[in-house]
């Protein structure tokens, strides 16, 4: 029988997603004061919610105020406020969709500007040429922050199902954190955390098990995973083969795999060591070959903005259909494809020979359309990347300013 966009899918926890199609993780940069959701967040999640995906995954939600992807990103921990969250979780299920919060650590890809705590598995910098210095150095970690950032993950899950969200999704890919200590060209510790590639899993994995021992049976655990890092001596296909028959014998309700990272950046159809990678559905050939040995669901995200490519992930034997940058787009893609459309949407893609410059514009691009809808507006039907880029990159400026100062007023 085959497996429509509209087909439901229960999960390993019995909860049921009223079709195959979800709207993925993004970067927002959109946080209040204080790091909080607010008005900008709850109007581009209603529009995202009215749009008709199955599951809306939310951007980055961070475990520690310390370390943050970006200065506009939203921070979730034992003492934060809950009533924002609770109302952001109220608008993303107001039209049957699940809920997930996507929770974070960023490790070493902490900008310069922002402070804070820059912690990763080794002290092993990015290297992005003559951006680099844009980065900090990261510090490589005590067994006590490790452990402490096992308990920040689980304790940010909880505050989220008390918020009333439906699911987390713990974020193991792009070269954050947890990605980090999974690569063995950033993890080059000699302890219990790295060498193998069974060490090198064990935080993930204790994560997934301290997450799921403070949430509810009924509360979705996901996992984020690169199918590759697409780098010379990083995590590979078949490392991420072996990480899902380790998160087999674990209560996951389903695996999400993308690829790359800020030096490597495969999510946006760019890698470092030269593959190539489809048009769309950019990691569907990973994600076929991991589908076969996982028990959980499996959802690939990567470039879909077609109708056909949707389809052709679900005939592929994957279950579930992530779409993040077309929803930048066009927010009501998932009611359309439901109701027999085949609307495209044009993804907006910046060919710089500079590759970072590129990434960056790209990125400023897509953020300009969720500003749009965030304030209600219709976006223009074409932007300048330039343009884009110097506008974002003054507002994540002003944004940084904002956060340090409030990072100065806590007692870490």
């Amino acid at each position: 029988m085959t497996t429509s966009i509209a087909s439901p899918l229960t999960l390993p926890n019995g909860i049921t997603l009223t079709n195959r199609l979800a709207k993925a993780a993004m970067e927002e940069n959109m946080a209040e004061a204080g790091q909080l959701p607010g008005a900008a967040i709850y109007q581009l999640y209603r529009r995202w919610s009215e749009g008709g995906a199955g599951l809306i995954i939310t951007g980055n939600v961070m475990v520690d105020a310390r370390a943050l992807t970006g200065p506009g990103g939203v921070v979730l921990e034992t003492d934060t406020p809950l009533a924002p969250f609770v109302e952001w979780a109220k608008i993303m299920r107001s039209h049957g969709a699940q809920a997930w919060v996507q929770i974070s650590h960023p490790g070493r890809q902490v900008r310069a500007e922002m402070g804070g705590a820059v912690w990763a598995p080794s002290a092993v910098p990015l290297d992005l040429g003559k951006h680099s210095k844009l980065f900090t150095r990261p510090k490589a970690m005590t067994a006590a922050e490790i452990e402490e950032t096992i308990q920040r993950f689980a304790a940010t899950a909880h505050a989220a199902e008390q918020a009333g969200f439906t699911g987390v999704e713990i974020h193991a890919a792009h070269g954050y954190l947890l990605s980090q200590f999974l690569s063995p060209h950033t993890n080059q510790r000699t302890d219990q955390w790295g060498g193998s590639l069974a060490n090198r899993a064990r935080l993930l994995l204790d994560i997934v098990r301290a997450v799921r021992a403070r949430v509810s049976a009924t509360f979705c655990v996901a996992v984020k995973l690169n199918s590759a890092d697409f780098q010379r001596g990083g995590f590979s296909e078949d490392d991420a083969k072996q990480v899902v028959l380790w998160l087999n014998e674990l209560p996951v309700d389903l695996v999400e795999l993308s690829g790359g990272s800020y030096e490597s950046p495969a999510m946006q159809g760019r890698t470092a060591d030269g593959r190539t990678l489809a048009r769309e559905a950019f990691f569907l050939e990973f994600a076929r070959t991991i589908a076969g040995v996982a028990r959980m669901p499996i959802m690939t995200t990567g470039g879909i903005r077609r109708r056909a490519i949707a389809d052709e992930v679900l005939a592929s034997g994957i279950a579930v259909v992530g779409i993040a940058t077309a929803l930048a787009v066009a927010p009501d893609l998932p009611s359309n494809w439901l109701a027999g459309g085949q609307r495209i949407a044009e993804i907006p893609r910046v060919e710089w020979k500079d590759k970072g410059m590129a990434g960056l514009a790209t990125m400023s691009l897509v953020k300009r359309y969720l500003w749009a809808f965030a304030k209600g507006k219709k976006p223009a039907s074409r932007y300048s990347p330039l343009f884009s880029l110097i506008i974002d990159q003054w507002r994540l400026k002003r944004l940084a300013g904002r956060y340090r100062r409030w990072l100065a007023t806590r007692h870490l």
